[in-house]
């Protein structure tokens, strides 16, 4: 099942964070993405393809306003 992530998305990883927090905030997409942390606000660069292992759930989809 091939997932789209979309700039605006928020997403439930794995692991959480150190500050404890585990929702992050998707700024950027591509090669690699930019996760912003909804506790404390730290940015975080991953590659793709570990982001994608670790990515549990999308619990915010912004797909509705990218689409129109």
């Amino acid at each position: 099942m091939i997932v789209k992530y979309n700039v605006g998305d928020v997403v439930q990883l794995k692991k959480a964070h150190p500050c404890g927090e585990n929702k992050w905030e998707i700024m950027r997409t591509g090669v690699d993405f930019r996760l912003k942390c909804l506790g404390c606000e730290r940015l975080v660069w991953l590659a793709r393809r570990d982001f994608e292992k670790r990515v549990k759930k999308v619990i915010i989809s912004n797909s509705q306003s990218a689409e129109e």
